[in-house]
C-alpha cells in the first residue's frame, strides 16, 4: 500500500499548485479530511495508514516523468516540473489520529503551492488500507466483468467520457486494471485525471482546477467576488487554457449571476459537480443565451457521482442543445461489489501569508448536507450572497 509515482494523482493538482506559485506564493492553507460516512476505524488501520504516509517521502519526480509532463502539458512551463523534482512529501506535516468514537482525524498545514499536492494521495491511501485490512479482495475478473456493459454503452451511443476516479478507488491496481481495459475498449474515453496512467497507457491527462481555487478566493477576497476573481486569477496563469469552470463553490446561483459575459465567451465551458443536472443545463443555456451566446459552441462537463446509464440519459437530454462530457469516477474505480468510501479532504483554513491571520474557508452546495465549513461560517457565507 503505497503511492509509487508523484504522478499518481490528478492534472489539476498540478494545475492549481502552479497557480499558487504563480499569483499567491506565500499563502498558507490547511486540508482537512472529513468522512462521511462517520466510519469506525481499528489501530491497525491507523498504524498502517501511517507506515504508507511515511513512505510517501521516498517518492520524486524522475526524469523520464519530468519529460512526458513537459510534453503533454504545453500549458505549465518546464520550470514547473524541475521545481517538483526537488518537491518531497513531508509526513510529519500530516497530522493523524483517531478519537474516541475510532473516527479518523487527519490534516496537513504547508504553503499552498505544495499542501494541494497532499489531497489526492492521502485520499487514496485511506481507501486502498481501509479495504486491505477489512479484507476485502475483489476478483479481477468480476472487477472486468463490470465494465463490460459500461464500455459498450458508452460506445454504442458515442458517450463521451473522462476517468475522474483516483482519490476513491479500492486500489491502485483496480485502478491500473480500470484504465487498462478503458484504453483496449472504450472507442470514447476521451482520457484520465490521474497522470500517472495517463503516461503508462498513453493516453490525454484531463482536468483544470478544483473547489478549492474558488475557496480560497472566497476566504480572501469575499464569497461575492469569489467566483468571479477565481476565473479571472485562472485566467491571469493561462490565458484561455484549461477553460472549464467549475460552477458550484458557492451554490450554481451565485455562480450564474457573477458569471460576466468575457467570462461566459472565454471559458469553453463549465463542470456541474453537484444539484440536479437536468435543471443546472436549463440554466445554464438560458445564460448563454441572455449573453447571445450559441450554448451549442460551449461544452458542460459532467461529474456528480455518475454511472453510465445516468450519463446517457443526461446526454439525451443535452442533444441538441449544448454539448456534454462525463467525469466518472468511483463507479470505474471502486465498483468491486464492496461499498466505496465516502471521504473528501477539502481546504479548511489559508492565510495570504505568514503574518496575516488564519481565515476558515467554506463550500457550499448544490447538493443538501455536503456543505463544508463551520456552521457559523456557512451561516456568514449564504448570508453574504442573500441565500437565505
Amino acid at each position: 500500500m503505497m503511492i509509487y509515482s508523484i504522478l499518481d494523482t490528478d492534472l489539476y493538482k498540478f494545475t492549481t499548485s502552479y497557480a499558487y506559485i504563480k499569483l499567491f506564493p506565500n499563502a498558507q492553507g490547511t486540508f482537512t479530511f472529513t468522512d462521511r460516512d462517520h466510519t469506525v476505524y481499528s489501530d491497525r488501520f491507523l498504524a498502517e495508514l501511517k507506515d504508507a504516509i511515511e513512505n510517501m517521502q521516498r517518492i520524486t519526480l524522475t526524469g523520464d516523468e519530468l519529460e512526458y509532463m513537459t510534453q503533454s502539458c504545453r500549458f505549465l512551463p518546464r520550470v514547473y516540473w524541475e521545481w517538483l523534482s526537488s518537491f518531497r512529501f513531508q509526513p510529519e506535516k500530516v497530522k493523524i489520529s483517531l478519537d474516541e468514537e475510532r473516527h479518523l482525524h487527519m490534516e496537513v498545514t504547508d504553503y499552498m503551492y505544495k499542501v494541494t499536492l497532499y489531497e489526492v494521495p492521502l485520499l487514496a491511501l485511506v481507501s486502498e488500507v481501509k479495504n486491505q485490512v477489512s479484507g476485502n479482495v475483489p476478483d479481477p475478473a468480476e472487477v472486468t466483468a463490470r465494465l463490460v456493459d459500461k464500455v459498450a454503452l458508452s460506445n454504442r451511443h458515442h458517450l463521451s467520457f473522462s476517468e475522474f476516479g483516483t482519490r476513491r478507488r479500492f486500489s491502485f491496481e483496480v485502478h491500473d486494471t480500470v484504465i487498462g481495459y478503458l484504453k483496449q475498449h472504450a472507442q470514447y474515453c476521451t482520457g484520465t485525471s490521474n497522470c500517472y496512467f495517463a503516461m503508462k497507457y498513453g493516453m490525454r491527462p484531463m482536468g483544470t482546477h478544483p473547489h478549492e481555487w474558488f475557496m480560497f478566493h472566497g476566504a480572501q477576497f469575499g464569497y461575492k467576488h469569489a467566483n468571479y476573481m477565481a476565473l479571472e486569477n485562472w485566467v491571469n496563469v493561462y490565458d484561455g487554457d484549461l477553460g472549464t469552470a467549475l460552477s458550484d463553490t458557492y451554490t450554481t446561483d451565485a455562480f450564474l449571476s457573477n458569471l460576466s459575459r468575457k467570462q461566459a465567451k472565454l471559458f469553453d465551458g463549465v463542470r456541474c459537480d453537484s444539484g440536479n443536472e437536468f435543471e443546472f443545463t436549463d440554466r445554464l443555456i438560458a445564460r448563454y443565451q441572455e449573453f447571445g451566446i450559441d450554448p451549442t459552441t460551449k461544452t458542460i462537463i459532467f461529474s456528480n457521482a455518475l454511472d453510465f446509464p445516468k450519463a446517457l440519459d443526461i446526454q439525451r437530454f443535452c442533444e441538441g442543445r449544448i454539448r456534454c462530457a462525463f467525469g466518472i469516477g468511483t463507479n470505474l474505480t471502486n465498483d468491486t461489489g464492496f461499498k466505496p468510501a465516502n471521504i473528501v479532504m477539502k481546504l479548511t483554513r489559508c492565510r495570504m501569508n505568514p503574518h496575516q491571520e488564519w481565515r476558515e474557508c467554506v463550500k457550499l452546495s448544490d447538493d443538501e448536507g455536503k456543505h463544508l465549513g463551520s456552521s457559523e461560517e456557512v451561516k456568514a457565507c449564504l448570508y453574504e450572497l442573500q441565500l437565505v
